[in-house]
């Protein structure tokens, strides 16, 4: 079994250049490119991203998204990274259970957290 996780988007090429730098440190990269789909993938591990183009532009808040574990790398050079390929901010830094994170939004306005785990914890690096 594996998680595949459906992104509609407008512009697939654009999203998929956005994504494959923001999913960088992951090693992700394209795999099926077959319109209106355009899948990226990473380590076997992962879940796939799938691209889907549709003609609507995204509407509302997202019911599901992406949380992206930089592990405890500095969180506010991730998110000024982040920035620099265009995703928006849409929060300042957050704190709960000693997370901390940043809600962004894609270059078509889908939500995604950045976050920091607590010290100690053994997560992504």
């Amino acid at each position: 079994m594996q998680i595949v996780v459906t992104l509609d988007c407008v512009d697939t090429e654009a999203q998929a250049k956005f994504w494959l730098a923001a999913l960088e440190p992951l090693e992700y990269r394209r795999a099926l490119d077959a319109p209106p789909y355009l899948s990226l993938t990473g380590p076997a591990s992962g879940p796939t991203l799938l691209l889907q183009q549709v003609p609507e532009p995204k509407q509302g808040k997202n019911r599901m998204h992406l949380d992206l574990d930089f592990g405890h790398a500095d969180l506010t050079a991730e998110v000024d990274r982040l920035e620099r390929l265009g995703a928006q901010r849409t929060t300042g830094e957050l704190t709960e259970h000693g997370f901390r994170w940043v809600v962004l939004t894609d270059p078509e306005g889908n939500e995604f957290c950045v976050f920091s785990p607590p010290a100690g914890t053994g997560t992504a690096e």
